[in-house]
């Protein structure tokens, strides 16, 4: 801000104001505030002039005069004052602007108002000689601008093609004398949240909520942290720099980075098919419409009437002793009266019994399961060696593409597109050789978890909260289950659950494509 001395009666002459700045990399001796402010007072005293105000701008680039609120608010000072004001002194041209139209605009604004701008330390004047040498200077100050910023990109541009990142390294890792390095604090859990992600169970919001659990921040400029949100781990989760990668918007380019790669590349991919909803294999229960819970009534939107169709609400009934909870149409079609919760859950619990599989179904599903595991594992070794091959053509495909760019044969326009088709069709074949959720499953511990869970679907469901009471019954039911007052009327079961319980009664092996009515096991033997 500037320090300001007005006070001074209108129509006095002689009086000089004085401009300071210094950008944040000129914090030297021969720049600093103080020096150039010794240097204008003397050159004020040389002239016999007197300083009327001193401005000072601290930290700001010359390159533009926008974001430089101190030389604006002197400017607008002169002119309001320009009956006071003979002479504007700075301690070199450049301090005005570095770009020779801003600095001659400023300059006719000022010869406009009758303002004298004056270099201490450069011949300025008002002799055409000293106003072409003035101009020059000017020039000089921006061609040195200019050299210096063509000088900072191809400084840039040579770190990216040596796979060196240029800003702020994403969240797990550090900067340390321009290189990425690990952040031990962070780096380990990013990697788990990365492993995550690709099972395809877990949402950005849940995501965000177990990272911020365990105190991982996002960092900002300025050193600031904040809370993870799912739009921040969307950027994160999309950013190839986890793979091992430098990706380059500007230039259109990725290149092998020199950092340690927190994932494998097939891992990346994968994420981003979970993310785009591209594999059919993460179909979670986490992707189905919102409900809002109720841990009262956890049969609601899964019991429904089966008169009109409309999902079971639950409420509270005070009564003169105390509340009792029902389920009820929210519709009131009328074709049954409302069901006391206590009703409803032992008619669930009866007809679970009912439905569950025989040891022999759940035995004969453990041994198919066994075979399909075997078999996925052979594919996948089959299916990673012919899609290694495949994307080693596409890297020779993008290594020619480059070429051709920088030799002019392709425009910049043709590399982007033909790159973007390059790398969406590495996209598919990382996904399609990617089998990692199968590689992390323990074998033995799901099919005592199926034995323990599938063969007992009512002491399961007892011992289920809200969340896994709608994973089990989806599973089963997932269009629901009509309430014919009194009991369910004829649920539909799922194709998967209908083919487990055929395969047991012998009508249809697991994995054939047909299936029978599925009768209870009271109406069943053996």
């Amino acid at each position: 801000m500037p320090q300001s001395s007005h006070g001074k009666t209108m129509g006095q002459t002689g009086r000089a104001v004085i401009y300071l700045r210094v950008s944040t990399e000129e914090q030297v001796e021969n720049y600093s505030l103080e020096t150039q402010e010794n240097i204008c007072r003397k050159e004020a005293e040389r002239r016999g002039l007197t300083v009327f105000d001193i401005f000072r701008e601290e930290g700001r680039s010359a390159k533009t005069i926008k974001g430089r609120p101190v030389l604006i608010e002197m400017l607008e000072f002169c002119r309001k004052h320009k009956r006071e004001i003979d002479t504007i002194i700075v301690y070199r041209l450049d301090r005005i602007s570095r770009q020779t139209a801003d600095y001659l605009a400023i300059r006719k604004k000022l010869t406009e108002c009758e303002i004298t701008l004056v270099s201490a330390t450069e011949p300025t004047g008002e002799t055409p000689t000293e106003k072409f040498v003035e101009t020059m200077l000017a020039g000089f100050a921006q061609m040195d601008n200019d050299v210096r910023s063509e000088r900072s990109r191809n400084g840039m541009k040579a770190r990216f093609m040596a796979g060196l990142y240029n800003g702020r390294t994403p969240l797990g890792y550090l900067n340390q004398d321009g290189y990425a390095s690990i952040d031990p604090k962070t780096f380990d859990k990013m990697k788990a949240a990365w492993d995550m992600m690709a099972t395809g169970t877990t949402t950005l919001r849940a995501m965000a909520d177990i990272l911020n659990a365990q105190g991982v921040r996002e960092r900002r400029a300025g050193g600031k942290e904040y809370l993870l949100r799912s739009q921040s781990l969307s950027r994160i989760f999309s950013n190839k720099f986890y793979a091992g990668k430098v990706v380059s918007k500007r230039y259109g380019m990725e290149v092998q980075g020199q950092h340690t790669a927190m994932i494998t590349e097939e891992q990346f991919y994968l994420v981003q098919a979970v993310l785009q909803g591209r594999n059919k294999l993460f179909q979670t229960v986490s992707q189905t419409r919102r409900n809002k819970d109720n841990p009262d009534f956890r049969m609601r939107r899964i019991a429904k009437c089966s008169g009109c169709g409309q999902s079971f609400t639950g409420g509270w009934s005070k009564g003169r002793h105390a509340r009792y909870a029902y389920y009820f149409c929210p519709k009131r079609c009328g074709a049954g009266p409302s069901v006391p919760l206590d009703t409803l859950e032992e008619a669930t619990t009866l007809h679970l019994t009912d439905v569950s599989p025989s040891t022999k179904t759940v035995n004969l599903f453990v041994a198919t399961l066994r075979k399909e595991y075997c078999e996925r594992i052979g594919n996948l070794q089959n299916r990673r060696s012919k899609a290694d091959g495949d994307i080693k053509k596409v890297y020779e495909l993008r290594q020619a593409l480059i070429e051709k760019n920088l030799s002019g044969i392709y425009s910049d326009e043709i590399f982007k597109e033909q790159n973007a088709l390059l790398e969406e069709k590495l996209k598919v074949i990382h996904v399609a050789k990617n089998d990692a959720v199968i590689e992390k499953y323990n074998l033995e511990a799901i099919t005592l978890f199926i034995k323990q869970k599938l063969g007992n679907l009512s002491d399961t469901y007892k011992n289920s909260d809200l969340a896994q009471t709608r994973a089990l019954l989806g599973s089963i039911y997932p269009s629901g289950m009509p309430w014919g007052y009194p009991g369910y009327s004829n649920p539909e079961f799922s194709p998967f659950y209908r083919l487990i319980v055929d395969a047991g009664q012998g009508n249809a092996p697991i994995g054939g494509r047909q299936t029978f009515f599925v009768e209870p096991n009271s109406a069943r033997t053996g």
